[in-house]
């Protein structure tokens, strides 16, 4: 597993981006994948996680009703479309995948991570 995350970018309150966790080497289509995010001095936080089918998508608090988590497997990628954006939700986020088909929220869960994309949300 190799994990590249894009789309990351600057936008305003309101706004919407949607990122991207692609496997270059193809082999994470039976693992669970998470989104979690960090802010400079602050420790790593759970975002959203997907079952390896796209079964049992699941957020934080903080971004429910907001975040939309989907995958295409034939595309090896994870998507993460995000709506309603607020400066609280500036930050770097890192896409990560489990060894299992489904994983939790803990950061320990999760073997393989990919080099984040940074958000930045202005007001």
């Amino acid at each position: 597993v190799q994990l590249q995350a894009s789309g990351g970018g600057s936008v305003q309150a309101g706004g919407s981006l949607r990122l991207s966790c692609t496997d270059s080497r193809r082999t994470f289509s039976n693992n669970a994948v998470g989104w979690f995010r960090q802010v400079p001095g602050k420790e790593r936080e759970f975002v959203a996680r997907i079952g390896w089918n796209g079964g049992l998508p699941s957020y934080s608090d903080s971004v429910k009703g907001r975040f939309t988590i989907s995958r295409d497997r034939t595309k090896s990628t994870v998507y993460l479309q995000m709506n309603s954006l607020k400066p609280e939700d500036t930050a770097v986020y890192y896409c990560a995948a489990a060894t299992t088909a489904y994983s939790g929220p803990d950061s320990a869960s999760y073997r393989y991570w990919g080099k984040g994309t940074l958000v930045t949300v202005s007001s």
